[in-house]
């Protein structure tokens, strides 16, 4: 069985965490420009580079480094290390990388063991997430397991190296992204849970929202993550640097134990072990199902994932439901009104911590205004009529918060989280009727060309621009180049010349991934590699049976189906659930514990074997074939259904036009 990704932050798939055969072939990037360098100078001029705090916190209380260790797999494969980042031991950021992202990349390379404060630990850079371990009074409460059983093992390793070898009691997970769970059978075994030795906790919602997100978009999302992270990208100067919220996404074995307690309400205190912990909930931020966590004993807040050392994103590049900065700078405020008096260190579930009474207030304030001000001046423009585009080219933070790095773009994307906004209160549509029936992007992209005169015409004048270090327009008229005719070099390397010089101005990790991820692909086509698959095993098990027929329905061709009919009962032995499938109206629907009596066919199986095919292990052809699905009545019919599905490509074009579909 071939392991499976799942990453939400967190975060979207991604096919390997290390630059495959196919990236290191590519052409080899360019070098800065004159117009990007003379670009990062000024922006190292608006930088508070002479604040040096971060340096010191991100390295305090560190036991032991990771260091350039390499985590392998039962197979050998290489799970992670941070090798190949060597080159951010240069003090000065080189041309092709904006400063203030240079010394956060930094930052992120501090990674180990690290002792919080009495009795709380904190593993970090063994992937993009945090570890963190409160030492209880018989054994251990482990918060956020990681990304994978491999990297989540290597971090128990090396505490258990330096601490007493203690049981772990409780595992929680902080939200609903799989970062911060797909690594628990690396620390606990479901035996343990089942026995009731091991309790694991988790926001309401959690198993919902964990395997919902990658399955119902997860195809899309996952090949779009790969923009995202720059997991292709070689790392370097001229390429992957950082991910934001650390270097990057561990490989290896995503698992899933579902959780025994949940917390409901929105605020709830527990005493696990010995250790009392306020649970406040915060959904519909950075996850729909995410809690942050006051331990008053340690005088310690958690905030999990809505609090971390860079501005995060309201729409992360790989897509997602747009989350909401207001609640978000609530939340934030709630945790300083409520627990601000109470607490001398703040910690996440990614970076490093914040230590001081003051600095604490400060940096919780400083948070929630940059959410609020994002947000009430992008309601502010669009009331006086401006879109999204527009907008996002007139909000800069104030210098207020701009001299606050915890708060600067090294993630989420300034602009890109302005046009969210926009989007969520007020669509895609920005009013003017004339982009309400545009042309698809083929079309257009050939009529603009035309009406300016030719491929050529366009590339003598967009060539002027590059020189002029127009980058944002030459990448957009490029893109129409490309669009118009994805066999014209010319323009597919002039585009990539002008993605790259933007993401070497980018200041946000991702922006210049998805940047540098472009160019790439433009000088050498698209990965030949396979993307990953949408979910994990625990995840497949775990999925509802409801879902997985609302998937089917995505599956479904509807102009295909076009006139055809079905009715198919499905029983499952080994769980007793009934459920009946219609195909009417080119539309796939379900009716759970039901059964219809006039059915074309019934289809008697288990949840074993339809996860088994969930997980490309069967075919339902086979399944039928081996007597594993029984199908009484009209087994065309059952045929004819599934193929109306359609398989989804892991694999497409972004920066080039998608081959048409048959209807």
């Amino acid at each position: 069985m071939k392991t499976a990704h799942r990453l939400t932050c967190a975060l979207g798939l991604i096919a390997s965490v290390y630059a495959p055969a196919w990236a290191q072939q590519q052409q080899q990037p360019k070098d800065a420009t004159e117009a990007t360098r003379v670009a990062q100078q000024a922006q190292l001029a608006t930088l508070p580079m002479a604040d040096r705090q971060a340096f010191e916190d991100a390295t305090r209380g560190l036991v032991e480094p990771l260091g350039d260790a390499v985590i392998n797999g039962a197979n050998g494969r290489t799970i992670w290390t941070l090798k190949g980042y060597e080159f951010l031991q240069k003090s000065q950021a080189p041309g092709t990388v904006h400063p203030g992202l240079w010394r956060h990349a930094q930052l992120n390379m501090n990674n180990g063991l690290f002792k919080v404060t009495d009795r709380v630990w904190q593993l970090r850079g063994f992937d993009i997430a945090n570890m963190t371990i409160i030492e209880g009074n018989k054994g251990l409460i482990v918060i956020d397991p990681l990304l994978s059983t491999e990297v989540a093992q290597a971090a128990m390793e090396l505490y258990f190296k330096h601490r007493p070898k203690r049981p772990v009691v409780a595992v929680i997970y902080s939200h609903s992204h799989v970062d911060h769970f797909g690594g628990v059978r690396g620390v606990v075994d479901q035996k343990e849970v089942d026995a009731g030795k091991v309790s694991i906790w988790a926001p309401a919602g959690f198993m919902a929202e964990a395997i919902g997100e990658n399955v119902i978009a997860g195809n899309a999302m996952s090949r779009r993550a790969h923009y995202q992270f720059g997991q292709m990208i070689p790392r370097g100067e001229r390429g992957q640097v950082d991910a934001g919220l650390g270097k990057g996404l561990a490989a290896g074995s995503i698992t899933l134990i579902a959780p025994t307690r949940l917390i409901e309400k929105p605020v709830e205190k527990h005493r696990i072990d010995g250790v009392d912990i306020v649970f406040e909930m915060a959904p519909g931020a950075e996850a729909p199902s995410q809690f942050i966590m006051h331990y008053p004993q340690f005088k310690v807040l958690n905030m999990a994932e809505i609090g971390t050392q860079n501005f995060h994103n309201l729409l992360p590049m790989r897509g997602a439901l747009v989350r909401d900065p207001l609640a978000w700078s609530k939340y934030l405020d709630g945790a300083l009104q409520r627990y601000g008096a109470g607490t001398d260190i703040v910690i996440a579930q990614h970076q490093w911590p914040v230590w001081g009474h003051d600095r604490v207030q400060n940096y919780l304030g400083k948070q929630r205004d940059a959410y609020k001000y994002l947000h009430d001046q992008a309601l502010r423009l669009l009331n006086h009529g401006y879109t999204g585009e527009e907008l996002a080219d007139m909000v800069q933070l104030p210098a207020s918060l701009q001299s606050e790095w915890s708060v600067h773009s090294h993630y989420g994307s300034l602009k890109n989280n302005l046009k969210a906004i926009y989007q969520r209160y007020l669509g895609y549509y920005d009013g003017n009727p004339a982009n309400l029936d545009r042309l698809p992007p083929v079309e257009s992209a050939r009529k603009t060309v035309q009406y300016m005169g030719g491929a050529q015409a366009v590339l003598a004048k967009a060539r002027d621009d590059y020189a002029r270090g127009e980058y944002r327009w030459v990448a957009q008229l490029a893109s129409q180049l490309v669009f118009a005719d994805p066999a014209n070099q010319e323009a597919r390397q002039l585009g990539a010349d002008a993605l790259e010089q933007l993401g070497y101005q980018s200041e946000s990790a991702t922006a210049r991934n998805a940047y540098l991820q472009g160019a790439m692909e433009l000088r050498e086509g698209m990965p030949k590699t396979l993307g990953a698959v949408t979910a994990s095993p625990d995840a497949i098990r775990a999925m509802p049976l409801e879902m997985f027929f609302d998937y089917l329905g995505i599956r479904l061709n509807g102009p295909k189906a076009a006139g055809k009919a079905a009715v198919l009962n499905w029983r499952f032995t080994d769980t007793k659930e009934d459920a009946v499938l219609r195909l009417q109206n080119s539309t796939l629907s379900a009716s759970m514990k039901a059964q219809a009596p006039n059915a074309d066919a019934t289809l008697t199986l288990t949840r074993a074997t339809l996860d088994a095919i969930s997980l490309q292990q069967l075919t339902f052809p086979k399944a039928i074939e081996s007597g594993a699905i029984t199908v009484s009545g009209n087994k065309a019919k059952v045929f004819e259904v599934l193929g109306l599905l359609d398989t989804f490509p892991r694999m497409f074009p972004l920066v080039e036009p998608r081959a048409a579909i048959a209807p």
